[in-house]
């Protein structure tokens, strides 16, 4: 007997301005349309009035039908996404440290990333092997004897084509312009060596030594143009005590700093990060 295919899961992202009667409207929506609703959150933001909804479903669906009729039932000002649930392509930029690229194409290597690895990109040389090891294209751009503008440019110049849906700064050691943001807004993803807002910028982890911090932690954030400050996307701290050197909580920041960046990547390869000015809201 020939196995019945399943029906292609989708993903329905609503961010409106709040009224009575919003959940009601886009579910009967997608109940007229035929969809299988197999998940659903909803969330007000109280200071800015607005609701957020994630709906998962599931059913032979004309996905542009579908968001045009949901929008139609909405205020405006509404933002309404649609879209089947594959993975997300991304591009992991690098530069020398190792632990994160390499968690990443373990997890990708297994099925166990969610998000498609299309390539690695890096100013430097030293993670080739590594890249190379796991079958994934890597590109070196080098910045030497370029200024900032030009080794942007060239990174573009090679980002495009591959189509990503984010990139990932997977301990990419140099400051992005703003231009380059720009061209990517709210699409590159930074893991940052401590618990954000506390110890911004270069060696947190002598900072956090010489405060005689108790917990370190690891901070997951979209890319804005002030340094460490976009939308908090995930953060994780784990505790420490007074016989911490500057070099224990290096390797123990590592380690912390592979889970918060993998988990953040799932969260955003199912669609479940909202923006909200300068915050995030999770559906989790």
């Amino acid at each position: 007997m020939e196995k019945c295919s399943q029906a292609p899961e989708h993903v329905l992202l609503v961010d409106c301005p709040d009224r009575p009667g919003l959940v009601h409207a886009v579910t009967g929506v997608l109940f007229r349309a035929g969809a299988n609703v197999t998940s659903n959150h909803e969330f007000v933001d109280a200071e800015t009035r607005r609701f957020f909804m994630r709906t998962a479903c599931d059913g032979l669906l004309d996905a542009p039908a579908v968001e045009a009729a949901v929008a139609a039932v909405l205020p405006e000002g509404a933002q309404v996404h649609f879209r089947r649930a594959v993975p997300r392509r991304i591009v992991v930029l690098v530069s020398r440290e190792h632990h994160c690229l390499a968690d990443l194409l373990v997890r990708h290597a297994y099925g166990e990333l969610g998000a498609d690895l299309v390539a690695v990109a890096s100013n430097h040389e030293v993670l080739r092997p590594l890249a190379e090891k796991f079958s994934v294209p890597f590109h070196h751009v080098s910045h030497e004897g370029l200024g900032r503008e030009a080794h942007e440019e060239a990174l573009l110049a090679l980002i495009g084509p591959l189509k990503p849906d984010f990139l990932v700064l997977a301990k990419y050691m140099r400051i992005l312009s703003p231009r380059f943001v720009s061209a990517w807004p709210n699409r590159i993803v930074n893991i940052h060596h401590s618990f954000l807002p506390a110890f911004v910028g270069a060696r947190p982890y002598h900072q956090a030594f010489q405060r005689g911090v108790k917990v370190i932690g690891a901070t997951a954030h979209f890319v804005s143009d002030q340094l460490d400050e976009g939308p908090i996307i995930m953060q994780q701290v784990i505790p420490m005590d007074h016989s911490y050197s500057p070099h224990d909580l290096a390797r123990a920041g590592r380690d912390i700093e592979r889970t918060v960046l993998a988990n953040s990547l799932r969260l955003l390869n199912e669609d479940r990060v909202f923006l909200c000015a300068n915050r995030t809201i999770i559906f989790d």
